[in-house]
């Protein structure tokens, strides 16, 4: 037992919650999730793309090679900045709770940023205004997953990571929409930023964040701080496989989108690529809404976690591979709803099992971060993998057999993790 233990067993902070989560509040933090997807999918799906088409010319890079380069680059401050955000949440002592003032300078700087990409002249500027992107709405992402351990009991926390990940497909669609109706990529940035401003208010002006009191705060130290965010696999195996698997499923689904919009245009030559992306957007979306609450509620009610994942995995593999074999219009229509049929029962369910084998109360936010980059690094990894996939070894069609075969990994090491059913 540590010196800290006698303390943090009764703050309210450091509880394992007991009390199911109401509506109203699920609701709130959903919308605030939401409204920070809208932030990163807007540029990601639309408007970075266009802006590399117009900048690359002159510069010796293709569109393709810009746009890796810049979300690459994005991606490398995001596996950085959440986890330290995370991190400092739990160390944050102010009146308004541990979370809020984080989700509410988070949502604040990322619209700015979004705004200061819009007046990219080049690529070094484009690169930096994503950068500051990813930098401030990964502080209040961070703090909107921690939310839920803070908040709610396991046995509720499937149904509670479905609303989160409705909230997040919504957030992919509104902001691909936004984007794609705005009118131009500086009136689609303005709308992604009053969004993701606006979005989290109602969470942070109503509901109460459970304040830590300074005495619960365990004593600062660079060394104490730095090392923690090593996690060991051989003390922690369970986190560690949930890591990997977490990590392999979303490398598979970023390759899927990273290209999407070059693909429906180079590929199935479609008349209005940025239309066809939204199309597709929207038909994942409405086959993930779903069943990411129902799967999440059914694996609450039958206290089973790991086949829910397993199988989704490798339903979205199927559908990759889809994609490799099946290249036309149509094919792309359903192998996004499988798709999002898959991926809707894996986000809610797997949110759960991440929060299900977190070692410590304390460090819920940093643990939650240093899981969440296995959302971030995908967004590195793809692009090193795809851009020569595409260029040099084979193309569209390699590239998604790829994916297919790294998310099906993914699904199957899932039976890895031992102490969750």
């Amino acid at each position: 037992m540590t010196a800290a233990e006698p303390v943090t067993s009764s703050v309210e902070a450091l509880a394992e919650p007991v009390e199911r989560a109401g509506r109203g509040w699920a609701f709130a933090l959903s919308l605030a999730n939401g409204a920070i997807w809208v932030g990163w999918y807007g540029p990601l799906q639309i408007l970075l793309a266009s802006q590399a088409e117009e900048f690359a010319p002159g510069t010796g890079m293709s569109k393709e090679t810009m746009l890796a380069w810049v979300t690459g680059a994005g991606a490398v401050v995001s596996l950085v900045a959440n986890p330290l955000f995370g991190a400092l949440s739990d160390r944050t002592t102010a009146r308004r709770g541990r979370r809020t003032p984080w989700i509410v300078a988070g949502a604040a700087g990322g619209a700015l940023s979004l705004l200061l990409l819009a007046g990219a002249g080049g690529v070094w500027t484009m690169a930096a205004g994503w950068c500051l992107v990813q930098l401030t709405l990964n502080a209040a992402f961070a703090a909107v997953t921690a939310a839920v351990p803070d908040r709610v009991p396991r046995r509720q926390r499937g149904a509670v990571g479905g609303w989160l990940g409705a909230a997040q497909i919504l957030g992919v669609v509104g902001g691909t929409g936004l984007a794609t109706v705005a009118g131009g990529v500086g009136a689609g940035y303005a709308a992604c930023a009053l969004f993701t401003a606006v979005g989290v208010l109602p969470y942070v002006l109503r509901y109460r964040d459970p304040r830590l009191p300074r005495a619960a705060r365990p004593p600062w130290s660079w060394r104490a701080f730095v090392t923690s965010f090593w996690l060991s696999p051989r003390r922690h195996p369970d986190l560690g496989w949930a890591w990997l698997t977490r990590f392999l499923i979303n490398l598979s689904n970023a390759l899927v989108l990273l290209y999407l919009l070059y693909y429906l245009r180079d590929r199935l030559r479609y008349d209005d690529p940025g239309q066809g992306v939204l199309i597709l957007t929207a038909v994942n979306g409405v086959t993930l809404l779903a069943t990411v609450v129902v799967g999440g509620v059914w694996s609450d009610r039958v206290g089973r976690r790991k086949p829910f994942v397993i199988w989704s995995g490798v339903l979205m593999a199927v559908a990759t591979a889809a994609l490799a074999a099946w290249q036309t219009w149509p094919g792309a229509v359903v192998a996004a709803a499988v798709l999002g049929v898959g991926f809707g029962v894996f986000t809610s369910v797997d949110f759960a099992l991440m929060t299900d084998v977190l070692p410590k109360a304390l460090d819920r936010g940093k643990d939650l971060g240093v899981i969440n980059v296995a959302n971030a690094l995908p967004q590195v990894a793809a692009p090193a993998l795809a851009a020569p996939i595409v260029t040099y070894l084979g193309g569209y069609r390699v590239l998604y057999l790829v994916a297919a075969v790294i998310g099906l990994a993914g699904a199957v090491l899932v039976g890895r993790i031992r102490g969750v059913d």
